[in-house]
Formats: C-alpha cells, structure tokens, sequence
C-alpha cells in the first residue's frame, strides 16, 4: 500500500475527509481523525484504494486506536441550501468540534476550507493517499455512509442503495426517472461547477 506518513511538525493532528459528495442521494458524511503518534497500519490507505472487507478491518482498527475520533452526516436538505462544498466544510467543523482531545494542527483533504477556531489548518490535493490520519477519516467516513444507505436502502429498496450508495449510476438514474425523489434525494444537486465554489 502507499507510503502514508504523519504531518510531523505536529504532536496532535486531526485529519478530515469527507464521503458522498458526487452523490444524488443520501447524506453527506464527514469524518476526523486524532491517530497516536508513530502509529502504525500496514493496510491503512485511502479508502478508495481498499476493498469493502479490508475498509472494515481498518476502520475497527482505526476506532481502537485512535486518540478521538467523529463522524457526522450533513443531510440532503442541507446540501441543497448551502451547495455540497459548504456543507461539506460544514459536516468537517462539526466533526472536529466533535473530537474529545483538542488538535494542533488540522489536515484537509482536497483544497478549500473555512477556518475553524484559531487551530491552523493546512489543504492537502489527494491528501488521504499521503497521510494517515486523512486516510484513516476518508475509511471512517466510507464506512458509516455506507452503513447508513444501507439502512435507508430498506425503506426505498427500488433505487438499490444498498449497492450503488446513492451514486449516479445508471440503475440509480433509471429508479429515480420511473419512481421520482424521495426525501434523501438532493433536489437541487448537479455536478456542475457552481456545486463547487466557496462562498466565504
């Protein structure tokens, strides 16, 4: 697996990511992360590196370890008000005021946030394939999203969230072109570039 370090100017570092966010339906779920120092995982990736069986066993191990740990869902009605960036910033500063020990420095995955309190922050493009701590939030965040359209999947079995997640997929588009929305739809999301921009 990659090579994944610590941002090791800093004791108590959180990281954060995010999943869901190219979704039609479902939350946005947001995760943050305080791993010990000089922890170590020789499967920790990004979760999109890892299968569903090896993302488990991680995120066990990450849920063992890890000094604090939060994960929180933004829902869709959110995200139609605000835009999924906003709320996907917004589901961050909810995770890390979550945490039960106080970070000192925050690590972002992708590149725009909002500060939060006076705690510095750095963006990271792809950050939760080279840090541990990002990793370990986007593996917390995949799983507790996926749990959660798997929990709606029962009361709306014809859009098959349980397999596709909510995801663009065409079975997905099909459901919602014969069926219509639902109250976990985004009604107002398109994956176009006003999604996408920062209102500060």
């Amino acid at each position: 697996m990659g090579a994944l370090k610590e941002y090791h100017r800093f004791l108590f570092e959180a990281g954060t990511d995010e999943a869901g966010r190219g979704c039609l339906a479902g939350p946005v779920t947001v995760a943050a992360v305080i791993l010990p120092p000089r922890y170590d995982s020789g499967l920790l990736n990004d979760s999109k590196e890892l299968s569903e069986k090896q993302r488990r066993l991680v995120g066990a191990e990450i849920i063992t370890n890890a000094l604090s740990f939060s994960i929180v869902h933004i829902d869709p009605a959110t995200v139609d008000e605000i835009n999924i960036l906003n709320a996907s910033i917004l589901g961050m500063h909810r995770a890390l005021s979550a945490l039960s020990t106080e970070p000192r420095h925050i690590l972002v995955d992708g590149n725009q946030f909002k500060p939060f309190g006076n705690f510095s922050h750095e963006c990271i493009v792809k950050g939760d394939g080279k840090f541990m701590s990002i990793a370990a939030a986007s593996v917390l965040a995949k799983n507790a999203r996926d749990d959660y359209m798997s929990k709606i999947h029962e009361e709306y079995p014809q859009y098959n969230w349980r397999q596709n997640k909510g995801y663009p997929t065409r079975e997905h588009r099909r459901a919602i072109h014969k069926f219509g929305l639902t109250p976990y739809h985004r009604k107002t999301f398109k994956i176009k570039n006003d999604q996408l921009s920062l209102e500060l």
